[in-house]
């Protein structure tokens, strides 16, 4: 083949310019990876900008604020964790916890029944998510003791038909909470303030004394832990970061 055709079918096949594997970033497959990174920021400052709205609204009484930001809570968050390349058991997670979040605004009995159990299935990816790694066991005993303690607690102030699936909810929480602490102190911190969160939800169901405006620290620690356990897990720490297998698929 001739110099002057062999350079002829480069110019129709594009085998120099937009194809092979430098060629591909610039065209088709490499234009979506660089859209995303520009949404990482604007995500993450409209998931503040929802979190400051209903804390303010719930602070303040404004309860159109809350029926509006709250459904937007989780959807942002896991949007912004789908931008920074996030397991997909970590979105599923935050979008089973819109749909806790959804449900539970509704505010009657089986809409509360359905919201925990969409919690739950969120709490199980997160389960998931951390993999096969062991927790620490000082950290599992005095999760285990704790747990015990609140039940016991809270079990004769509890509707009769609350009871057992609260205890059952608990405990996968507390689970998740536990086993957190394989991404790190920041996911570890995040499992205990979520475990803290519904904590204050049962305390306020069994009637026991409340802190003032209670929906508002029921809320700070809940995002604040969503938060923290996303992070945690787009940014684990340094002994856990290369092992990846047991993560889930990223998208």
């Amino acid at each position: 083949m001739s110099a002057e055709a062999d350079r002829h079918r480069r110019t129709n096949t594009g085998t120099d310019t937009d194809r092979g594997p430098r060629g591909a970033d610039r065209t088709g497959a490499g234009a979506g990876p660089g859209r995303r990174d520009r949404l990482v920021r604007p995500l993450l400052v409209a998931f503040l900008v929802a979190c400051a709205v209903d804390l303010v609204g719930v602070l303040a009484g404004i309860e159109l604020a809350h029926q509006i930001a709250k459904p937007l809570l989780m959807p942002l968050l896991a949007g912004y964790a789908l931008a920074r390349r996030g397991p997909r058991l970590l979105v599923a997670a935050l979008l089973f916890g819109w749909g806790g979040d959804t449900f539970l605004l509704l505010g009657s009995d089986p809409a509360f029944l359905v919201g925990m159990g969409s919690f739950a299935v969120g709490h199980v990816c997160y389960l998931w998510l951390f993999g096969r790694a062991h927790s620490s066991p000082a950290a599992a005993l005095g999760y285990a003791v704790a747990l015990t303690v609140f039940v016991a607690l809270l079990w004769n102030g509890l509707p009769a038909d609350l009871r057992v699936p609260m205890a059952g909810y608990s405990l996968l929480l507390t689970a998740m909470a536990c086993r957190a602490g394989v991404f790190g102190m920041r996911a570890a911190v995040g499992g205990g303030l979520f475990l803290l969160s519904d904590g204050l939800i049962a305390t306020g169901i069994a009637d026991w004394p409340q802190l003032p405006a209670p929906d508002f620290w029921v809320m700070l620690t809940y995002l604040a832990a969503q938060y923290l356990l996303t992070t945690g897990a787009l940014d684990p720490a340094p002994a856990r970061a290369g092992r990846t297998a047991t993560d889930g698929p990223r998208d």
